[in-house]
């Protein structure tokens, strides 16, 4: 048997299928894509047809070397891509650089990275999907034709360096329309009502809330009102009415899509977007896991699905049952209905191996690979496990005209919570209710009025956006991280703590892009543009014809922006530092690393300074200040305003508070429990203090 190739795009994918294969292949990595429309020019034909002009990219002439090479002494060639549109792309372009003929079955799929699914996929080789090349051409050539033609407007009329997306503009305006909503959001009061009742003198109390007056909801609007309520309360009796005891399912979620992974992972992890991708695409190509080698651990991490396979669903039934018990299997195999509008293309995420438990990778990955892979092995268990029984009951209470409800659960099974606990909504707490008859007089402890204000709608987070642009069916799951990546580092927003929020710069060019290319912005237009590019996978729209009946109305937008959009100015921000060369204050620019300060003299004088921010906290090793630092890899650390006098330097926010135990300083750390907390820097005392303390 001779020798086969196969390409992959990654050498950790490719060192992963290799000890697959055995000693008749070599695997290859790609290294991602070969050829890609060049950055300096349009690199689209308009008038032949929108025709892409693909080049080399740069730096990769030595790697297709080496492929075309390998290629000539190989008697098959795989191309084992994602299996997406991207990675058909991928294969499509490798296939022109190593003259592989069109028909030929060179293209093999698969969803995971284990043994069988590999073996499998190489007895089945199929030829290039075409349709799935066209729908990713057509969405390249789409971005290009809004990119390239209306961020050339914003660099003349606003600021060099700005760019326009096709999806990034609508996912802007999302952001900066929450923004405006909450900035005009009015506030309105209103009242509520509680008590705390008694079964009797031995009994604790139990909190109930005033739901109606002579059976119709009442709104309270003003203190007045609230006690004038409260006083015709303490008139009457609190008579219990009635009691409803009843068993509820609550059922598990289905496993992760994208989305859904992304937004769990922001939520209970506080992981970005970009981060949950990095992480799960290292899990899904292999990772050296002790007693098994470089093993895949998850299925394929883009997908919109829910679907799970027959022969997934067996091994996690024999799985569960083995190490849970019977008891946690449910009676007929778990079906979830999934969304309208979505592409279904692989399973949903899983692991590949369920034999392999998050505590038998601990040692051998990464902290971030460890809980990533923790939460998606839970969700996916939990799914395919009985249902949680819980035990509830709902009292009624009567008071004269009104009624008053208290609600209270309890849990008889754990089921599925046993691995992945989530809160369904406000009654799952374990409230304790005292045991009541019908007609028991109850005692009153307290009656009190609480007032509220009406809330504005919350900022958006990147779990919030994310869930917001999936409802919408903006962009796809490949494409939710890139989009907040691409408007953070435009700086059109910005993050604050966990939420994110337009700057002067995103409102700007989104006031623009919203006046003159409203079909850019539009959200039933952009999730229609999604439908159709599904249709071009699909192969029932000719690729070429969806990209003019876009660009010929965005032509003419564009020669009207041209002649109308006015200049703007956007202000430098003027800081109380003065440059030490020519002694002008200094302002606030921003780089391709980030912000940094610069002297307004330019080019007269072209001093820079790095952003220190201070902390106000004394050096333990000097008389100098604490500075918050950045790492070449961007990671904050902190150090001495003295340096490279003084060597300190902490990963962790120092204080000037001294522990009581040792003297030494206390750095600041967080619990997800009880929230933020400090803990001694000497690493044999580590005495800890929470705020309640």
């Amino acid at each position: 048997m001779g020798q086969n190739l196969v390409i992959v795009e990654s050498p950790a994918k490719a060192k992963t299928i290799a000890k697959y294969l055995g000693k008749n292949y070599i695997v290859e990595a790609s290294m991602g894509h070969v050829r890609d429309l060049p950055k300096s020019t349009l690199g689209v034909d308009v008038d032949d047809n929108y025709t892409p002009k693909y080049i080399t990219i740069r730096g990769k002439g030595e790697l297709l070397d080496n492929l075309r090479k390998k290629a000539k002494k190989s008697d098959k060639i795989f191309l084992a891509t994602d299996n997406d549109r991207e990675g058909e792309a991928i294969s499509w372009h490798l296939a022109k650089v190593l003259k592989i003929d069109e028909g030929a079955k060179c293209r093999i799929v698969f969803n995971e990275i284990t043994k069988n699914a590999i073996k499998a996929a190489i007895k089945i080789p199929r030829k290039v999907d075409l349709d799935l090349v066209d729908a990713q051409q057509a969405r390249r050539v789409l971005d290009r034709l809004v990119g390239y033609k209306i961020s050339p407007i914003l660099w003349r009329k606003v600021k060099w360096g700005l760019s326009a997306g096709r999806v990034q503009s609508v996912s802007l305006k999302i952001i900066c329309d929450r923004e405006k909503e909450i900035n005009d959001f009015k506030q309105e009061e209103y009242w509520s009502v509680e008590c705390l009742l008694l079964k009797d003198k031995k009994s604790k109390p139990f909190l109930v809330k005033l739901s109606s007056k002579n059976g119709k909801k009442l709104a309270l609007a003003n203190k007045e009102e609230t006690d004038k309520v409260i006083d015709e309360l303490k008139k009457e009796d609190f008579i219990v009415n009635s009691i409803k005891k009843s068993t509820k399912n609550k059922n598990p979620l289905p496993p992760f899509t994208t989305s859904t992974l992304q937004q769990d992972a922001y939520k209970r992890l506080n992981f970005s977007t970009k981060r949950t991708m990095s992480i799960s695409q290292a899990l899904y190509e292999g990772i050296e896991i002790k007693g098994h080698g470089t093993t895949g651990l998850i299925t394929y991490m883009r997908t919109d699905s829910i679907r799970i396979s027959e022969e997934a669903k067996d091994i996690a039934k024999e799985f569960i049952t083995t190490t849970y018990g019977g008891e946690y299997v449910p009676e007929k195999p778990r079906v979830f209905k999934s969304k309208k509008n979505i592409q279904d293309a692989h399973e949903a995420i899983r692991p590949s191996h369920m034999e392999i438990t998050p505590e038998e990778i601990k040692g051998n990955v990464k902290d971030e690979q460890y809980k990533l892979y923790s939460l998606i092995w839970n969700r996916f268990m939990a799914s395919q496990m009985a249902s949680c029984i819980m035990d509830t009951i709902t009292v009624e209470i009567k008071n004269g005209v009104y009624t008053f409800k208290a609600s209270g659960s309890f849990t008889k099974f754990d089921g599925f919570m046993k691995v992945y606990n989530y809160k369904l909504d406000e009654e799952d707490n374990d409230i304790k209710i005292p045991l009541l008859d019908e007609k028991d007089l109850l005692q009153s402890e307290d009656i009190c009025g609480k007032q509220h204000f009406t809330q504005p709608p919350a900022k958006f987070s990147e779990a919030s956006l994310v869930k917001t642009l999936e409802e919408n069916g903006i962009g796809r799951p490949s494409t939710y991280a890139p989009i907040i990546s691409t408007l953070l580092g435009r700086k059109y927003i910005e993050r604050e703590k966990k939420t994110l929020y337009p700057t002067e710069l995103g409102n700007i060019v989104n006031n623009i892009v919203s006046e003159y290319f409203k079909q850019i912005v539009d959200i039933e237009f952009t999730a229609e543009m999604e439908n159709k590019l599904d249709n071009i996978e699909e192969g029932k729209v000719v690729w070429n014809s969806i990209v003019n009946e876009f660009y010929k109305p965005l032509e003419t937008a564009i020669d009207i922006a041209e002649k109308e959009v006015a200049k703007i100015t956007i202000e430098d921000v003027v800081t109380d530092i003065k440059c030490d060369k020519c002694g002008k204050f200094m302002v606030i620019k921003h780089g391709r690393f980030g912000d940094f300060l610069a002297c307004p003299g330019y080019p007269e004088c072209k001093n820079t300074k790095p952003i220190v921010e201070n902390l106000d906290v004394k050096c333990p090793k000097c008389d100098g200040n604490v500075l918050v630092r950045k790492s070449k890899k961007g990671k904050k650390f902190f150090g001495c305003s003295n340096y490279p006098n003084c060597d300190f330097v902490s990963w962790f926010e120092p204080t000037n508070e001294k522990c009581e135990k040792c003297g030494s300083y206390y750095v600041k750390k967080y619990n997800k429990t009880k929230g933020e907390y400090v803990e001694c820097s000497n690493p044999e005392c580590k005495n800890k203090k929470f705020k309640e303390e």
